[in-house]
């Protein structure tokens, strides 16, 4: 057994390969083999979002905080507030982050396939976040 104590992992700024903005991650756990799982809190300021990226396995998003948005390639974005679970299907082109003018955070949850948990891709255009 071990516990991840609450403040032992440093918190880490959101990496320009990744995201567009101001963003933080605040690891919450990341599972040795032969378990996959991995997640973080991530906390986007407003405006601030992912890049497009695909994930092998899926991701789960659980809003804890604020007001945010979701979109996949070719459908409609969405807007998630605290309480909201979002399942984001294996290999799905998608993208997260906060709504314009409101900070959102999510515990996002992933697992590792082949050593990797996402494949990142190019940035969310403005028109593609501000969609309706």
């Amino acid at each position: 057994m071990e516990i991840k104590k609450c403040g032992s992992q440093p918190s880490a700024k959101g990496i320009p390969d990744y995201f567009t903005g101001a963003v933080r991650r605040d690891p919450l756990f990341d599972m040795p083999e032969p378990a996959r799982a991995a997640g973080a809190y991530v906390s986007f300021e407003p405006g601030a979002r992912t890049k497009w990226h695909k994930h092998p396995l899926g991701q789960i998003l659980v809003v804890t905080f604020g007001c945010g948005l979701v979109g996949r390639e070719g459908g409609v974005v969405h807007e998630i507030k605290p309480g909201d679970v979002v399942w984001i299907e294996p290999n799905e082109k998608h993208w997260h982050g906060a709504a314009p003018t409101t900070a959102m955070t999510h515990i996002a949850i992933q697992e590792r396939l082949n050593g990797s948990f996402a494949e990142w891709l190019e940035p969310v255009s403005d028109e593609d976040y501000k969609a309706p």
